[in-house]
């Protein structure tokens, strides 16, 4: 059995890593691919550096690193004097979101869809718990990101803070940690190139990000649950439709040869 993972592996690294990628990087998620396909079944043995070197072309410190990425996300374990081994459970690692996979806009709609089945309820939620003073840092916040789109910046760290104030009020450590696990993955506007929208296009998304922002707040604030969700589900739906149009534009630019 481990010969025969060895002879699996010798296949999938048959390839040889060029720069200028990250090569550990590249490395590992080379590794990861093929045992959450299955190819690398749990209990496999890996081969031995020397034989991943003379298969990939990457030096004895990128294999390392590699194999210690790995191990510290439970996929592998080593046995002292037997070699590295596909972990029992490998395929039921954690949940996790890649974020050099974030530079795609349909990558962008997935997240942004995610966070349509959480912060709809957070909003909610907050509503009910929030105290006075957790309103106040939610009102703060918002100030800071309104502030910033009237300097004209896209302002991610301060719409992120808002986000995450409306969290801190839920009182759940659970959702606050998600989205923290997330964290400014949730504003897609750093993901995507501003060139694709003039200036004034620009300018009237910021207008329409601070009115859905407001109504937010004034609805946790009134103490309305329901009025609170339907405000971050109209938030979140018109992002998903500015972002949907997005792609198309760009779709349509690169059918037409635009760039």
């Amino acid at each position: 059995m481990e010969r025969d993972g060895v002879k699996v592996m010798a296949r999938i690294l048959g390839g040889r890593l060029t720069p200028p990628t990250n090569l550990t990087g590249e490395l590992v998620r080379r590794l990861v691919s093929e045992i959450e396909d299955g190819k690398l079944q749990p209990g496999a043995r890996l081969p031995t550096e020397q034989e991943i070197v003379n298969s990939t072309g990457v030096s004895r410190t990128v294999v390392r690193e590699a194999i210690s990425a790995l191990r510290a996300l439970g996929l592998i374990v080593t046995r002292q004097g037997a070699g590295a081994f596909v972990a029992p459970n490998a395929q039921r690692q954690p949940f996790d979101i890649d974020p050099d996979k974030l530079g795609s806009l349909t990558e962008v709609l997935r997240v942004m869809e995610l966070r349509l089945s959480i912060e709809v309820e957070a909003a909610g939620l907050a509503a009910e718990r929030r105290t006075a003073g957790q309103l106040k840092e939610i009102g703060r916040r918002l100030d800071d990101v309104n502030q910033a789109f009237e300097r004209g910046e896209s302002a991610v760290d301060a719409d992120f803070a808002f986000h995450r104030a409306i969290f801190v009020a839920v009182g759940n450590p659970y959702f606050l940690r998600f989205l923290e696990f997330l964290g400014h993955l949730i504003i897609p506007r750093q993901s995507v190139r501003a060139g694709f929208v003039s200036p004034e296009e620009h300018k009237a998304y910021l207008k329409s990000l601070e009115r859905e922002h407001v109504s937010m707040y004034d609805t946790i604030a009134a103490r309305s649950p329901e009025e609170a969700r339907d405000a971050a589900r109209l938030h979140l739906i018109n992002s998903l439709g500015r972002y949907r149009r997005l792609v198309t534009a760009i779709n349509g630019q690169s059918h037409t040869g635009g760039a």
